[in-house]
């Protein structure tokens, strides 16, 4: 997660200028809000819940105007997403002629309903997925290889274990949190870019709204 706030924050500040609407879409809690708003972006949470600044309907729609955003931001979401048509008219109608949408989403990872949990992707297939429907991927980042993610699977298991056991189970977990994690930052580093490019456990990418 640090990686991919890390790659966040640097593609917001190369792409995103000061004062620009940007749209969370799908916010949950809005963990990237501080980050947005230190660089003077005019970030606003959208969602199906409460709590978010604008609430989603129930067509999915925003309540902005057409091509009332500079930047679209979806962090975790397109997964869980059941209408890929719908939430990407939605990216499109939200984004102005030059806006950006940073997006990341699953390439390998367990089953995680949240309320539902349809699909993952391979870089390729993500990039075809959104611009068969209107957004021209400009770039890709992959966030933790194979090698990365079959340890931080493995920490996920035996942490929900520990967790239950009295007493002790909470600090068990913990710090072999904190271990499996050093090992997934080593072996990602000696993971041939090639590879973990290809065989990511998340993809941001960068894209546009494509010209009709």
């Amino acid at each position: 997660m640090r990686g991919l706030a890390r790659l966040l924050r640097e593609e917001a500040r190369a792409h995103v200028r000061p004062g620009t609407l940007m749209v969370d879409l799908g916010c949950g809690d809005m963990p990237y809000a501080d980050m947005m708003l230190q660089m003077k972006i005019d970030y606003r949470g959208a969602d199906i819940g409460e709590g978010s600044f604008l609430k989603i309907d129930e067509q999915g729609r925003v309540p902005l105007a057409d091509g009332a955003a500079g930047a679209v931001l979806s962090v975790q979401v397109l997964e869980h997403v059941r209408d890929l048509d719908a939430y990407c008219a939605e990216i499109r109608r939200l984004l102005c002629d030059d806006g950006v949408l940073l997006l990341s989403t699953h390439g390998t990872w367990l089953y995680h309903p949240h309320p539902e949990d349809h699909r993952r992707w391979t870089r390729t297939g993500l990039a075809v997925d959104l611009a068969d429907r209107g957004l021209n991927v400009e770039e890709v980042h992959a966030i933790a290889g194979p090698l990365a993610t079959t340890t931080l699977i493995r920490l996920t298991g035996f942490a929900f274990f520990l967790r239950r056991l009295p007493i002790i189970g909470a600090a068990s977990a913990s710090l072999l949190a904190v271990l499996m994690n050093l090992r997934a930052q080593l072996e990602d580093r000696f993971t041939p870019a090639q590879i973990r490019d290809d065989n990511a456990c998340v993809f941001l990418v960068r894209a546009r709204k494509a010209a009709i």
